[in-house]
């Protein structure tokens, strides 16, 4: 478990242009290397690649496919294919005769897809206009304009008063009720204006009638029976279609993923140089990864490559290679904010700290298993949340996506096991000290009484102090060995003003007096914040004694997590206490069911509560008091050149090896 990202090397390579397809291409599978331009150094001995005719086929073909792809319905599996070079992607491209019948086919379905929209609003209308006895032709004319509406009835009446007189208009109403008005609305042209400022003020939805000739019953069945139609012409397509993809889909899809490998390579030549034979590439691999990388170039070219260490002082992009339990929290450090390669990675950290702090402001064990189990669901998938209303479901939706929510329930099972066990501590299970009422067993720690109270308070402080020590501590290292001696000073004068603070706090808390009798801890608090106040001084100036501040704010701010505790232990309190008088005081039946509403109510608003509370402040108090003395974050990610192959095969074996198959370059290129 290391405190830092992966080590990056920036390194470089020079080879024959010959070679150059093959050796992106075992990039590209390798997917290790994020593939920068070319050093001003190295580019001066070259010129800029540029792309080639055949780069721009490629790019033509790979749209293309993609065009066969969204048109053919997917189909069983085939092998994954493979291609031993660019020419032969091109080649088998031009074996796929299938466009022009697709294309067709395609086009047709996407017009009687929006015909049968239209017929099924006509259809929807003409449900709508059933009121209506005569001829729909009637409502034809040069003269007036015909409309469907809908509208509240009051939104109706305003409608007819603000009409002008010479705009003639006749409603005929049609079956409504008392939330809204159905009409038909026939008017001249000259009216049209006030009626479409009318509608959009008052909310009236309006819909033209279609030229339609016959009475409501007659064009009903003729639109029937056109949907029906354009349903059975649909249906062919997609048996066509179906037909088409059995036969070819696998060789589509094989050849279409190829296609996209190629121009992510095309994509990368303009980072690259080029000289008459011979071409550079320099990108940002993993230190532990570069050996693996020169080994299998070096194998699949027969040594014709020249690696090498590019020295650069750019910010090298960010791995976080942090072990599977702990990378489930690395979702809240890149929520704040990713770190960069040169720093320390404070997801271990996080990892211990966030579920100790979270379990301890909960409390309960009664709000720790309802969450745990709540966390299980979401791990599990949602199973059975179609099931739940509907505006719940968008809210959640609102806060975090499926997968955000998964990994946040991963993050919260430790501290809901922490909560379990210090409930038990506590005897607290949703307010109630249970364990002493069922079995008589004595209460450990009441979190409620004052001496506990106390206790609580110094374990929230030596937290603190412990966390701004650990923060000044990493951040004196990080100073260091970016070779900023007088910020590492300053850093460890933190860490001395805060021990200083401490010991002084806890004598004027034990003696309720200042100044406190002298002895040795008193010395020692005297020495720590003389010292401490020199050595911020001495590193960091002015803003030395600003940061005085600061420190002991920060690690009085750890207090918070007895705090919500407290006030979570309270509220379950007051919410018991007022069931209790509604059982006693309303009767046995109002009572008891008044009662059972608030307890459910008011324990789910605590449960709610115990979510968000816990883990926003925990989370904060790593990352206000304890980040902000080392962490500066907005770290670039590391993006490998490179995608997962799925219906082709990889230019690498699974031993870790070139595929020996040489590939041939195309003589077009």
């Amino acid at each position: 478990m290391a405190l830092r990202p992966v080590r990056m090397q920036k390194v470089g390579l020079l080879g024959l242009r010959d070679e150059e397809e093959r050796i992106l291409t075992l990039l590209h599978d390798l997917r290790i290397a994020q593939v920068e331009p070319l050093s001003p150094e190295a580019m001066a001995e070259l010129a800029p690649e540029r792309g080639t005719e055949t780069s721009r086929r490629v790019g033509d073909e790979a749209l293309r496919f993609r065009g066969l792809l969204s048109a053919l319905p997917p189909t069983g599996a085939a092998p994954p294919r493979r291609f031993d070079s660019l020419a032969d992607v091109l080649a088998a491209a031009q074996t796929v005769p299938i466009d022009a019948e697709v294309g067709e086919l395609k086009r047709e379905d996407d017009r009687l897809l929006t015909e049968e929209k239209g017929v099924r609003d006509t259809l929807d209308l003409l449900d709508k206009l059933a009121f209506y006895p005569d001829r729909l032709e009637y409502l034809r004319s040069a003269n007036f304009l015909s409309f469907y509406g809908e509208a509240k009835p009051e939104a109706l009446s305003e409608l007819r008063s603000l009409l002008p007189g010479a705009a003639d208009a006749q409603v005929i109403p049609g079956p409504s009720d008392d939330e809204t008005s159905r009409f038909l609305l026939i008017l001249r042209p000259v009216g049209a204006d006030a009626l479409s400022r009318t509608a959009q003020s008052h909310g009236i939805h309006l819909t033209t009638i279609p030229p339609l000739s016959g009475t409501t019953r007659e064009e009903r069945e003729a639109v029937s029976q056109r949907l029906s139609t354009i349903a059975a012409r649909r249906a062919e397509i997609t048996a066509r279609l179906q037909e088409i993809a059995a036969q070819w889909y696998p060789t589509v899809v094989s050849i279409a993923e190829a296609l996209e490998i190629e121009n992510r390579k095309s994509e990368v030549l303009a980072k690259l140089g080029a000289g008459r034979s011979t071409f550079a590439l320099e990108a940002w691999v993993p230190a532990r990864d570069v050996p693996r990388l020169e080994s299998i170039v070096q194998q699949a070219t027969q040594g014709r490559v020249y690696f090498y260490v590019v020295s650069t002082t750019e910010e090298p992009p960010t791995i976080m290679g942090n072990p599977r339990g702990v990378r489930r929290f690395e979702f809240f450090i890149r929520f704040y904010s990713l770190p960069q390669a040169t720093e320390w990675d404070p997801t271990l950290i996080f990892s211990i700290v966030f579920p100790v702090f979270f379990g301890l402001m909960l409390g309960d064990w009664g709000y720790g298993l309802t969450i745990l189990l709540i966390c299980i669901w979401m791990i599990r998938g949602f199973p059975g949340a179609r099931h739940l209303p509907r505006v719940g479901r968008n809210f959640v939706k609102l806060i975090m996506g499926p997968k955000g929510m998964q990994q946040l329930a991963w993050a919260l099972v430790p501290g809901c096991l922490i909560a379990i066990a210090l409930g038990f501590v506590f005897d607290e299970f949703f307010g109630v000290h249970v364990l002493h009422l069922l079995f008589g067993l004595p209460t450990i720690a009441d979190p409620l009484s004052a001496r506990n109270v106390g206790l609580l308070l110094k374990i929230a402080g030596f937290f603190g102090l412990g966390m701004v020590t650990l923060g000044f501590a990493l951040g004196a290292l990080k100073e260091y060995f970016h070779h900023h001696r007088r910020g590492a000073i300053g850093k460890v004068g933190g860490i001395a003003f805060a021990w200083g603070i401490a010991f002084f706090g806890l004598q004027v808390i034990e003696f309720h007096k200042l100044p406190p009798p002298f002895d040795l801890t008193t010395d020692l608090s005297v020495v720590g914040l003389a010292v401490g106040i020199a050595l911020l001084v001495s590193g960091e100036g002015v803003f030395g004694i600003l940061g005085l501040i600061d420190i002991v704010s920060h690690i009085l701010s750890y207090t918070r997590l007895v705090g919500i505790l407290l006030a979570s232990v309270v509220l379950a309190l007051v919410i018991n206490d007022i069931a209790v008088l509604l059982w006693h005081g309303l009767g046995p039946i109002v009572g008891i069911l008044l009662a059972a509403i608030v307890i459910v109510g008011g324990q789910a608003f605590n449960v709610i509560i115990g979510v968000f509370e816990p883990g926003i402040q925990g989370a904060r108090l790593i990352f206000v008091e304890h980040f902000s003395k080392y962490y500066s974050g907005n770290g670039k990610p590391f993006r490998p050149f490179g995608a997962p192959r799925t219906h082709t095969l990889s230019s690498v074996n699974a031993e870790g090896t070139a595929v020996a198959t040489p590939f041939v370059q195309d003589p077009t290129s």
